[in-house]
């Protein structure tokens, strides 16, 4: 019998919901509790029932730890599985993301602070930096976002493991079409007006995450004040903000199957961060952006919290699951891609990454 697993990353620890049916849920942790849990990956390649977590103790310091049975139990590599070599000079800060590679199934990514990304070709149990990216000359110029600089969004391609996006803060979004050893900027189209003298820059804007829609080339993105699509992975940005309460946002989803279909979880602006009119809701389009329809059944109003940038995500169901976990503590679940809400955890810490997918 199949379950939903949904994982849910905290300032605290690490918890997992699970469920039969995606109506009735069991809660379970907290794992690494007083740690941060900021990434978190779920592994059903091959059949498999892993989980991977960006943990980091505030006296050990940041690492990965990997489960094989579907978070039951826990185990770190015998070395740090995430260090940059010492000719770097530099020091990990956190794991900020970790994705499983669809063309690879031993090849996890991990993006880190500062701006790096590292790469495992044995599951997880120990990283090599892509010396491309660390090295590429625009790095001096990535300027940390509010939650620091980092390394946030890791898309490879199905089918083509020689394509690789990833986005930064602040940076922007960056393509490489050599599996890693190369890098340029693709930004064309986004705009950064906290900078008035070049509102389009080559680099450098606070790109908020990345989605890879079901279309081809269909790529979505939530910038620092603007939404964007591309239809040709990336060389080009149309802004479909239009019809939104408000452009600003952490977070963005793509639909796993069907094209033009995305959600946004709006925030008032980079000053309030609030939800627009004080109700928690997510925007949906089903037509690439040009229009917007709000979906909030389930979920509170005279709401004053936020929902950061992994803190929300889909399953790969049928219809698909749609999970949003927001900083003070609530997650919620639908199971009908958005029409209805159901809080599956409720005073949880400050939740900094969700992630959801079906184990056998």
């Amino acid at each position: 019998m199949t379950e939903t697993v949904v994982a849910i990353g905290t300032r605290k620890g690490l918890w997992l919901a699970r469920s039969a049916d995606r109506e009735r849920w069991s809660m379970e942790g907290p794992h690494f509790v007083m740690s941060e849990v900021a990434a978190v990956a779920i592994d059903t390649r091959e059949g498999r029932s892993g989980i991977l977590a960006g943990v980091k103790s505030w006296h050990w310091g940041p690492t990965v730890q990997v489960s094989e049975d579907a978070g039951r139990t826990w185990t770190e590599s015998a070395e740090r599985a995430v260090a940059f070599p010492p000719n770097t000079g530099a020091t990990l800060e956190r794991v900020w993301q970790l994705t499983l590679d669809p063309n690879d199934a031993a090849v996890v990514w991990a993006g880190v602070e500062p701006h790096a990304l590292f790469r495992s070709e044995d599951r997880g149990s120990s990283y090599q930096l892509v010396r491309g990216l660390w090295e590429h000359p625009h790095r001096p110029q990535w300027e940390p976002g509010g939650g620091g600089g980092a390394v946030h969004t890791i898309l490879p391609q199905a089918g083509d493991p020689e394509r690789l996006i990833v986005a930064m803060s602040a940076g922007g979004v960056y393509r490489s079409g050599d599996a890693g050893a190369s890098w340029a900027p693709s930004n064309p189209g986004i705009r950064a007006p906290y900078l008035p003298e070049n509102e389009y820059p080559e680099f450098g804007q606070c790109v908020h995450k990345v989605a890879r829609g079901a279309g081809e080339g269909e790529l979505f993105a939530q910038s620092h004040k603007g939404v964007y699509r591309s239809g040709d992975d990336g060389a080009t940005w149309q802004s479909i903000a239009d019809g939104l309460p408000t452009d600003f946002g952490f977070t963005i989803l793509a639909h796993p199957r069907r094209a033009g279909v995305v959600w946004v979880v709006p925030v008032t602006d980079d000053r309030e961060r609030f939800p627009p009119r004080a109700q928690l809701q997510v925007q949906r389009s089903d037509d690439a952006g040009a229009t917007w329809r709000m979906q909030a059944d389930g979920l509170p109003a005279g709401s004053y919290t936020c929902v950061l940038r992994d803190a929300a995500a889909l399953d790969t169901a049928d219809p698909v699951g749609l999970y949003v976990g927001t900083r003070n503590g609530d997650v919620f679940a639908s199971s009908d891609e958005g029409q209805s809400f159901t809080r599956i955890a409720t005073q949880l810490p400050d939740v900094l990454v969700v992630r959801a997918a079906r184990l056998p």
